[in-house]
C-alpha cells in the first residue's frame, strides 16, 4: 500500500484514498475489509490487478474511468471515457433548475448535451411528475445515460439521440438545461483532460462556440418566459451574458459555485 500511495503522489491529490479504493476494486471487497486487515497480503493475480490499476491512475486516468462509476447528487452513476465525469460544480445547475420548478410542477424540462445523464437524473428524481428528455449527439453517451436512468428507475426520462434542439424540433419545454462544451480548443488545461472526450470539452478558439448555438436554437423548443440555464467556465461570465443578451433573452444572471466561482448563468426567454 505504501508504495501504492508513494506512486500516486504526483498524480493525484488523494493518494491514500484513491491506493485504497484500488485496492479493494482489486480484491473486491470493501474498505472496511482493508481497515480490519491492515497486514493481509495479496496472491500475485490480485498484486498483478492492484498494480495494473495504479499505474492508469499514476498516469493520469480519472479514477471514475477505472471504477466505471461517479457519485452525482446521491445518484451512483455509470462512466465511461465516451462520457465527461460529472463533477461536483455542476450541482449549482440542477440546484438552480430545481428552484425554479415548483414541487408539484408537471414541467417539460430539457438537458441538452446529457453525457451521462447526470443532470437529467438528479432533476428528475427530485421532480417526478416533470417529463424529462436528455439529448446527446453522442450515441455511446446516450448508452451510458440509459443505462443510469435504467438503474435509477425512473420512468420520467426519454434519452434522445440528436445535435443540440435539433433533437427535439417541434416540441416545446418550459425549463432547459446544459452543461455544454466550453473550453478554448488550444487550452492547455485539455492535456490534463485527455482521458475525457474532446468533443464534449473543446468549442472553438474562445470555447463559446456551442453557447452561441444554445442562444441563438433554444427559443425555437422553448415556452415564452421559459428558462435556459447553462453551465460555463469560470471566466466567461461577462462573454455569456453578452452572447445571451445579443440574442434576445432577457433577466440574464450568474451564480457561483461552492467555489465562489461564477459558473452559471440564468436567462428568461421573452414573452409574456
Amino acid at each position: 500500500m505504501a508504495a501504492a500511495v508513494e506512486c500516486l503522489t504526483d498524480s493525484s491529490e488523494s493518494p491514500r484514498l484513491d491506493a485504497e479504493i484500488l485496492l479493494c476494486r482489486s480484491i473486491d471487497v470493501a474498505r472496511s475489509y482493508v481497515f480490519a486487515h491492515p497486514d493481509d497480503e495479496l496472491d500475485e493475480l490480485s498484486q498483478s490487478r492492484f498494480d495494473a490499476l495504479v499505474r492508469r491512475r499514476a498516469e493520469g486516468e480519472p479514477m471514475a474511468y477505472i471504477t466505471g462509476t461517479r457519485e452525482f447528487w446521491s445518484h451512483e452513476l455509470q462512466v465511461s471515457p465516451a462520457t465527461l465525469v460529472p463533477r461536483p460544480e455542476t450541482e449549482l445547475l440542477v440546484d438552480l433548475a430545481l428552484r425554479r420548478v415548483p414541487r408539484k410542477a408537471e414541467w417539460r424540462i430539457l438537458d441538452l448535451g446529457t453525457g451521462s445523464g447526470a443532470i437529467a437524473i438528479a432533476i428528475a428524481g427530485e421532480r417526478p411528475l416533470c417529463e424529462l428528455t436528455a439529448t446527446d449527439i453522442s450515441a455511446d453517451a446516450l448508452a451510458i445515460a440509459r443505462e443510469n436512468v435504467r438503474q435509477a428507475d425512473l420512468g420520467n426520462v426519454e434519452c434522445v439521440n440528436g445535435d443540440w434542439t435539433a433533437a427535439v424540433a417541434g416540441r416545446r419545454f418550459d425549463l432547459i438545461v446544459s452543461n455544454p462544451p466550453y473550453v478554448r480548443a488550444d487550452d492547455e488545461a485539455l492535456e490534463t483532460l485527455r482521458f475525457e472526450p474532446v468533443s464534449a470539452l473543446a468549442s472553438g478558439p474562445d470555447g463559446l462556440d456551442d453557447i452561441r448555438t444554445l442562444a441563438r436554437d433554444c427559443p425555437t423548443v422553448l415556452v415564452d418566459s421559459g428558462y435556459l440555464l447553462v453551465e460555463h467556465g469560470a471566466e466567461q461570465p461577462d462573454e455569456v451574458a453578452s452572447i445571451l443578451s445579443a440574442a434576445g433573452w432577457m433577466d440574464i444572471s450568474c451564480h457561483n459555485d461552492l467555489a465562489g466561482l461564477p459558473r452559471v448563468t440564468v436567462a428568461r426567454l421573452g414573452g409574456k
